[in-house]
């Protein structure tokens, strides 16, 4: 055999090999991160996918942040952008609050409504992030009702992603487990995509946001992958975000006369005290956070930590938020669901105490405790309320109490986000909000929780 035919044989195999070896990181790293989202019938019951996709969704939504970073705040004098984030949050999200409480029943009645509503939600980042990256060039006027518009789409995600779990539990999860997968999917992706968003932003303002176009793209893709049972309302009630005797017999009596005319007997769906005193405290601690998100910024932006700039002060606060949240997730994975009631006692209190101590000696370390503190209470009290939710509330009704109270957190973070905006810029006065906002939560859910966890909670919700 001459030496012509021998020698493109090793020189294929070399290739083939040279090709494997760089191939292999990113197939075994796929082929990792399939393995985890979808282990313990998480693939099977399809939700190993929402985890993928809210990876998805976390990712694109930090591009879109790295691009507007330098961007939203600090382009313009603070006074001004001030002005406008006010006047398009008003324009963008008041429309979302004041449709909020018909945007689950909507849905139920479409077809494809959950897949389609999240899908619809990707496309509409998509398109908005390509609207972006003429505007952060021009500064044109687009700028700030498209990136607040991404806002609302992530809040309206948001609901649809936590109606859409109770129907891709596997087999023996609970809701506090799927949710902790969920969240934590959203996290990890979040803190890959940031420093490749950095990368991009290196190379130019408009690169995050074509790469939030393309993540967003494949988002809307990846929501029809989703099984078609988060499409079907087949079994599942209105549920009523109550409490006690009196707020059903009030509902039973609104309705009585249809109920009748249509020969049904009408069933009253309460979720019960211990659920709506754990939303209570959950919305203050959504306040909190809207609050703390849009007062900092600006407040940071005039007034940066001690020896640090902007940018950096801000960076110092997003990530002890971040990490905050991360733990908390973590912490309540391991923690299941034990004592729910006293978890969010404890750690709205331990919140309020940081917020208090953070108003009585204002400064940096103050600031970023209480970042770290209010992720990791939003984190583990949005955990236990999950498992309230799965303990007390029946699954005909669970996921429209999902839904419902998820809609009832993102209002929280709208009012929470719309005072940071008109607070005057002082530190001490907006930490003293701050305390104030978890106080009120705080104070007025006490009692209840801590009545419902003497009682051990009822094992069953009732459904008359």
């Amino acid at each position: 055999m001459s030496v012509g035919t021998v020698s493109p044989g090793p020189a294929r195999r070399t290739a083939r090999a040279l090709g494997r070896a760089l191939h292999l990181p990113f197939t075994g790293t796929a082929r990792g991160i399939r393995k985890a989202t979808h282990a313990h019938g998480a693939g099977e019951s399809g939700l190993g996918k929402l985890i993928e996709l809210h990876a998805v969704n976390g990712a694109g939504d930090v591009m879109i942040t790295v691009a507007l970073a330098s961007t939203v705040f600090f382009s313009v004098p603070t006074d001004e952008a001030r002005g406008r984030v006010a006047l398009y949050l008003a324009i963008t999200m008041a429309p979302f609050t004041l449709l909020a409480p018909v945007i689950g029943p909507l849905l139920d009645r479409l077809p494809h409504g959950r897949r389609a509503a999240m899908a619809g939600a990707m496309l509409a980042r998509a398109l908005l992030a390509l609207v972006l990256s003429g505007a952060v060039v021009t500064g044109g006027v687009e700028l700030y009702p498209a990136a607040l518009g991404v806002l609302v789409a992530s809040k309206a995600y948001g609901v649809v992603r936590s109606a859409v779990v109770p129907r891709l539990l596997p087999p023996g999860f609970s809701l506090v487990k799927a949710n902790s997968r969920v969240t934590l999917g959203g996290l990890l992706a979040t803190a890959v995509a940031a420093p490749a968003g950095a990368g991009l932003q290196a190379l130019g303002p408009r690169w995050p946001l074509y790469g939030a176009f393309v993540i967003f793209v494949s988002g809307m893709f990846l929501s029809f992958s989703l099984p078609r049972k988060v499409d079907s309302s087949k079994g599942e009630s209105k549920a009523l975000l109550a409490a006690d005797e009196e707020h059903l017999h009030l509902h039973a009596r609104a309705r009585a006369a249809d109920d009748t005319t249509r020969g049904k007997r009408m069933g009253l769906r309460t979720v019960g005290p211990a659920v709506t005193h754990a939303l209570g405290a959950n919305a203050a601690l959504r306040c909190l956070s809207g609050f703390l998100i849009f007062f900092l910024a600006f407040l940071l932006r005039e007034h940066p930590l001690a020896g640090q700039s902007a940018a950096v002060s801000l960076g110092i606060v997003g990530v002890s938020a971040g990490a905050g949240n991360a733990l908390g997730t973590a912490v309540g994975a391991w923690l299941k669901s034990r004592a729910p009631e006293l978890i969010i006692v404890t750690v709205v209190a331990v919140v309020l105490g940081v917020a208090v101590m953070a108003t009585l000696f204002f400064g940096a370390v103050g600031v970023a405790c209480l970042g770290a503190c209010a992720g990791f209470a939003q984190a583990l009290s949005k955990l236990s309320l999950d498992a309230l939710l799965q303990r007390d509330v029946p699954e005909q009704v669970r996921t429209s109490a999902f839904a419902r109270s998820e809609t009832l957190l993102q209002v929280a973070w709208v009012i929470g986000g719309g005072v940071g905006i008109a607070l005057p810029l002082v530190g001490t006065l907006g930490m003293s909000v701050a305390a104030g906002i978890v106080a009120v939560g705080w104070l007025s859910t006490v009692r209840g929780l801590l009545a419902s966890s003497r009682r051990g909670g009822s094992r069953r919700a009732r459904v008359v």
